[in-house]
């Protein structure tokens, strides 16, 4: 497969319903898209204009600031306190480090990419660029010998679906039974919510009490854009085993691939301050709170959304009624289907609008439903 070979951009087909949601009276509310709309923290913005001077080209590694920062997140927010700069590297956002993986670890024809059955459209798109097959499947049981990449997502895009220590041991187990590398896609890990991420801190593939001590063929991919409302700076990681992030760094010097040298500083400052991702994340636990019983009072049924920014919603009907039904309010939502065949009934709402438009759509939804 070649890039020309690729669908258009499946948000096209939301255009009629945002165009009827606009008519609304009161305008739009635009839940579709997990683009954050908050301020990015004065802190991050001051370090990026501190280094603007940035005259020679930029680190692929990433500086050496940016990397000991990395390795110091992991160990105080994600419980792994073990890595070493030699295991992290920078990537610019997260969306092209999983979108290119694959041919950057050299899949082709014939190699099968796992990813979730419900998932972000982008596992798949990366394994067909790569010209290899991409397989949905989330049990660990069904992980095909041959299978030379598996993705997992937690907490994930667009479900929630979040994976607890012995769910991700096992998946570690049975990764390498097949010899697969084992990524785990992990942007969304500030934000538990239900169940016990509401109290404890969503693991990760590399905490010691999964990896049995080895990190071999693991990787843990990591983005700031929602935490620290950086998505336009493009600001993101991985981490893990030395010698897939070392052939990895390898590769992306040949291609240029290196974030820019003030977004670097950027980085690092933000990832010393925990005290904006807290309050971060108390913005969208309020815009939650109003949205998921406004839902559930239109009659709404949440399906996971046990952590992560969205709420996975369904009427027990097709997605596009769905949709219709909640642009007639004003309310743009995303199409389940954009994620995949097992999503026909289901819409996506996200948490990334203003306060004041989430409390909006919380009235109309519950004015309907009087």
């Amino acid at each position: 497969m070649s890039v020309r070979d690729l669908a258009d951009y499946p948000w096209d087909a939301v255009a009629p319903f945002r165009e009827r949601a606009e008519q609304h009276p009161q305008g739009l509310v635009d839940l579709s898209i997990g683009s954050p709309v908050d301020p990015t923290p004065e802190l991050i913005r001051r370090a990026l204009a501190e280094a603007t001077d940035a005259h020679a080209y930029p680190q692929t590694v990433g500086t050496p600031a940016l990397r000991e920062a990395i390795v110091d997140w992991y160990a105080r927010r994600r419980g792994v306190p073990d890595l070493r700069v030699d295991n992290v590297l920078p990537t610019i956002g997260s969306k092209e480090l999983v979108a290119l993986l694959p041919t950057l670890l050299g899949l082709g024809e014939g190699d099968i990419v796992v990813h979730p059955r419900v998932a972000y459209p982008t596992y798949d798109v990366g394994a067909r660029v790569a010209g290899a097959t991409p397989l949905p499947a989330d049990d660990p049981a069904e992980w095909p010998e041959g299978a030379k990449l598996i993705w997992i997502n937690t907490p994930g895009n667009p479900d929630g679906r979040t994976w607890g220590v012995d769910e991700l041991a096992a998946a570690v187990s049975r990764a390498r039974e097949i010899g697969a590398v084992l990524a785990s896609d992990e942007c969304y890990a500030e934000l538990g919510w239900d169940g016990p991420w509401a109290t404890e801190p969503v693991p990760s593939i590399l905490d010691p009490r999964v990896t049995g001590g080895s990190r071999s063929n693991l990787l843990s991919v990591y983005s700031l854009s929602k935490q620290s409302n950086l998505a336009g700076y493009r600001a993101a990681f991985l981490a893990g085993c030395a010698r897939i992030v070392g052939e990895l760094l390898t590769a992306r010097k040949h291609l240029g691939l290196m974030p820019p040298a003030p977004v670097q500083h950027a980085m690092a400052v933000a990832l010393r301050d925990d005290e904006h991702v807290r309050a971060q994340k108390e913005l969208y636990r309020a815009r939650r709170d109003a949205l998921r019983p406004a839902l559930e009072a239109a009659g709404f049924r949440i399906d996971g959304s046990e952590a992560g920014l969205y709420l996975w919603a369904t009427e027990g009907r097709d997605a596009w009624e769905s949709m219709d039904r909640l642009a007639g309010l004003g309310i743009l939502a995303g199409p389940g289907p954009f994620y995949g065949a097992h999503s026909g009934e289901h819409v996506r709402l996200s948490l990334t609008a203003p306060s004041a438009r989430v409390d909006e759509a919380a009235r109309r939804l519950l004015g309907e439903s009087l």
